[in-house]
C-alpha cells in the first residue's frame, strides 16, 4: 500500500515510516521544514510539505493513498487545548477524503480510559473519557465518530511511555526532573501501575491495524502492562545515582508540578485482544532495559 503518514519525523511516526518501508509499503510522509524533509526523503519515503493545520493538503495527502496513519501532535501542553482543538479538525479532515472508500485511517490515542471498569484489568472495551475542559484531547472520539459515520477509521491507544533512544516523553521528563531535585520521586509507596511499549513495537502495531482494518477499533501498543511506579522510579534512581523518595499528594503537586496528575494515575491496560487479533508479540527492548542503557540517560540528559 501507499501509506500517507503524518508526524512521519516524530518519534513514534519515524519508527511508523521505517516499520511501513521495511514490509514493503510505500510512503508519502508530512513535514514541516527542510531539515524533516530531508530526514524523511532519507528513508526512501515521499515528501508532501506542510502542517496539520493544511487541511487542503491533508486531504489531498489522504486522497493520494491507500491508507492513513495518523503521528502527529504537538506536545506543548502550555497549549494542551488549543493542540488537542487542532488535532480533532486535523483527524476530521483526514477523515473527509476517505470517506466513501474502504482505505483505512488510524488515529493515534492514549490510556485515559473511563474509570468504570471495576476489578477486571482495562482492555480495548472500555471507552476513552469523553472529551471535557479537564481532558481535552478528542483524537479518539473524533476517530470513532468517523467509524459511526462509514468511515474505515480506527485508533492506536499507546501507553504513557513509549520509550527507545531519543525518547523525550514522561520518563525523560522524570529523568531531568531527578537531576535538577536530587531525588527520583513517586507519589505515596509508587503504587500505581504504567504501561509501556517499544516504539519500533509500537510500529508494528500501526503496521498490521493498516493491512488487517477493523472499523472502529480501539488497538493497544502495550508491550508491558503493568509496571508498578515504584520501580520506574527506583530505575531513574539507580541510573542517576539519585535516592527514591515517596511523596505526599501535596509534596508531589509541588514537586511534579503539572506532571503530578500523571505520575500518580494508574495508566495500565491489557493488550491481549490486540496479540491476538493482529498476531503481535513485542520483541524491542524493555523500558528497565532502556533506562539501564546508559545512552539513554545521556541522550535524555541533553534533550
Amino acid at each position: 500500500m501507499r501509506v500517507f503518514v503524518t508526524g512521519a519525523t516524530g518519534f513514534v511516526g519515524s519508527a511508523v515510516v521505517r516499520e511501513l518501508l521495511s514490509a514493503g509499503h510505500t510512503v508519502l510522509g508530512l513535514a514541516r521544514s527542510d531539515a524533516s524533509a530531508a530526514a524523511l526523503a532519507a528513508t526512501g519515503a515521499t515528501v508532501r510539505r506542510g502542517s496539520i493545520d493544511d487541511l487542503d493538503g491533508l486531504r489531498a495527502g489522504a486522497s493520494d493513498c491507500d491508507a492513513v496513519i495518523h503521528t502527529a501532535f504537538d506536545h506543548d501542553f502550555s497549549r494542551f487545548a488549543e493542540n488537542c482543538r487542532r488535532d480533532r479538525i486535523a483527524i476530521e479532515a483526514l477523515g473527509e477524503a476517505l470517506r466513501g472508500s474502504d482505505r483505512p485511517l488510524i488515529a493515534t490515542s492514549g490510556l485515559a480510559l473511563s474509570p468504570s471498569i471495576g476489578a477486571r484489568e482495562a482492555d480495548e472495551r472500555d471507552e476513552a473519557l469523553p472529551t471535557s475542559e479537564n481532558y481535552p484531547r478528542a483524537s479518539e472520539p473524533a476517530a470513532l465518530a468517523l467509524a459511526a459515520a462509514g468511515v474505515n477509521a480506527a485508533v492506536v491507544r499507546l501507553p504513557p511511555t513509549v520509550h527507545g533512544l531519543g525518547d523525550h516523553g514522561f520518563v525523560p521528563m522524570l529523568m531531568d526532573l531527578a537531576r535538577r531535585t536530587g531525588v527520583s520521586a513517586m507519589v505515596g509507596e509508587g503504587a500505581n501501575l504504567w504501561s509501556a511499549v517499544h516504539r519500533e513495537d509500537a510500529a508494528v502495531v500501526y503496521r498490521r491495524a493498516i493491512e488487517s482494518p477493523i472499523t472502529g477499533a480501539r488497538w493497544h501498543a502495550i508491550a508491558e502492562e503493568r509496571i508498578p511506579f515504584k520501580a520506574i522510579a527506583a530505575a531513574i534512581g539507580t541510573r542517576l545515582g539519585l535516592p527514591v523518595q515517596g511523596l505526599t499528594p501535596e509534596e508531589a503537586q509541588a514537586h511534579f508540578g503539572w506532571l503530578a496528575k500523571f505520575a500518580g494515575l494508574r495508566l495500565a491496560a491489557s493488550s491481549a485482544w490486540t496479540r491476538e487479533t493482529l498476531g503481535w508479540a513485542a520483541a524491542g527492548p524493555t523500558l528497565g532495559d532502556d533506562l539501564a542503557d546508559a545512552r539513554y540517560a545521556a541522550i535524555t540528559s541533553a534533550a
